[in-house]
């Protein structure tokens, strides 16, 4: 199950939003067992324990619901205390975003995207760029502009492409290298990248 806001369980009929999350949760077991392409209301529905009309009152189609479990299963980045330099900032962010690539939305999303069709895609191209591109963007800046009022950034290491870094070498080596990002790939990723174009 997703976590304890997502398994509310009754014996009665559920309503509202308990059955709401319902449906969710079972649209992502779904989605972790058969994927993109096996994925019907129908299933969902008896997964739920509720009527097909109900999912169907609530996402009048597959996509809209797929987009909500998969927002709504995407974990938050959340701030970044500081720590001091801006190698254990960025450290705390790749953790971050590792998480959010591996849990069990994030893990679906990358399985939607190989198996649905271009219409499709290009709606969940824009929930990565909302739910982790632009988060961790804004997140990557903040810690920038804290190093450089450290003292351990240079100040001119603010453009956008800076920002692609991170995620551009995480996503490439987890999905073609199959790269599982354990800590001391990330120390060692930051080290031999991010810290000497970052440094002041």
């Amino acid at each position: 199950m997703m976590g304890s806001r997502w398994s509310a369980e009754s014996q009665g009929r559920r309503r509202g939003p308990e059955l709401d999350l319902a449906i969710l949760d079972a649209a992502l077991e779904q989605l972790s067992t058969v994927g993109w392409n096996g994925l019907t209301m129908e299933g969902v529905a008896a997964q739920a324990r509720t009527g097909k009309a109900a999912v169907y009152r609530r996402w009048p189609s597959k996509a809209d619901l797929v987009a909500d479990v998969l927002r709504a299963g995407l974990p938050p980045l959340g701030e970044i205390p500081d720590h001091g330099s801006i190698r254990e900032d960025l450290v705390v962010l790749c953790r971050g975003l590792r998480d959010a690539m591996n849990s069990r939305a994030g893990t679906a999303l990358r399985s939607v995207l190989h198996e649905c069709d271009n219409a499709s895609a290009d709606r969940f191209h824009e929930l990565i760029r909302t739910g982790l591109n632009e988060p961790s963007h804004r997140l990557f800046h903040a810690l920038v502009q804290r190093g450089i009022e450290r003292g351990d950034v240079r100040p001119d290491a603010t453009g956008g492409f800076v920002a692609d870094v991170i995620p551009a070498i995480m996503m490439y080596r987890s999905k073609v290298c199959g790269s599982e990002w354990e800590d001391p790939d990330i120390r060692e990723m930051i080290d031999q990248v991010l810290v000497p174009l970052l440094s002041a």
